[in-house]
């Protein structure tokens, strides 16, 4: 393993292993009821700052710092089937979620106090035992079992709420065309040992976009692992307009 998946896999565990006390600046449940109260809270940055960072670096937090990523990639030793087509699914979540946020603003007429700690206790998430049991419900639930039975990264296709944030950034991106972080590939250097696509942790036809000379996907996470897993050198990372 190359150093820089190393670093890559050691903070995406460190962040699982902080996911307990991280929880609910990650909730999508705590900013609809910060917002039915008119309160900006640590959620809604956090998601505000994810939109931002795909400006620049795509869906670079789902690859390098999700505590959710930490936990599928340390499943990947139980579970090795790709996951199954459907990435629509989080759409059908992420869209209804969004209107009922911002229809709780409008009626409590409007955001007026900014408390990033809402909620926790002394800026931890977990405090009660009912929190503790929302945590479980949400690892085991939604990220855990869904990986065992619709293969690697299930959350991530299908239930995360935080991914379309980051996709709806790089899609303004793209069509702004501003620099940003993305790969880049050199089909005439490609050996097609199928490195690329075996290894891709979003289960992503990686070796079929060298070959269409078109890397950009918006289930891509930036995470490098196509960098780093060829020999040939084909694909690396660049920092330029698509």
């Amino acid at each position: 393993m190359k150093p820089r998946q190393k670093i890559r896999k050691g903070i995406i565990l460190l962040s699982f292993f902080l996911f307990p006390a991280t929880f609910y600046y990650l909730s999508p449940v705590l900013i609809i009821e910060a917002s039915s109260k008119g309160i900006i809270n640590g959620s809604f940055v956090i998601f505000f700052l994810m939109l931002l960072s795909s400006f620049l670096l795509g869906r670079g937090f789902c690859g390098w710092v999700c505590p959710a990523a930490g936990c599928q990639e340390s499943i990947f030793l139980a579970v090795s089937k790709n996951a199954i087509r459907g990435n629509f699914i989080k759409w059908i979540i992420w869209v209804p979620w969004i209107i009922s946020i911002v229809m709780l603003a409008i009626i409590s007429g409007g955001y007026h106090e900014i408390d990033f700690f809402f909620q926790t206790t002394h800026g931890f998430s977990i405090g009660n035992i009912q929190s503790l049991i929302a945590y479980f419900v949400v690892l085991f639930l939604l990220i855990v079992l869904p990986a065992f039975v619709f293969g690697k990264r299930s959350f991530c296709h299908h239930l995360c709420w935080m991914a379309p944030f980051m996709i709806v950034g790089r899609k303004i991106r793209n069509k702004f065309r501003w620099r940003s972080l993305q790969l880049k590939s050199e089909l005439e250097i490609c050996k097609h040992c199928h490195t690329c696509t075996e290894h891709c942790p979003m289960s992503l036809p990686v070796e079929e976009m060298v070959n269409q000379k078109s890397m950009e996907n918006s289930e891509c996470i930036l995470c490098g692992t196509c960098v780093d897993g060829g020999k040939q050198g084909a694909i690396k990372y660049e920092w330029e307009k698509i």
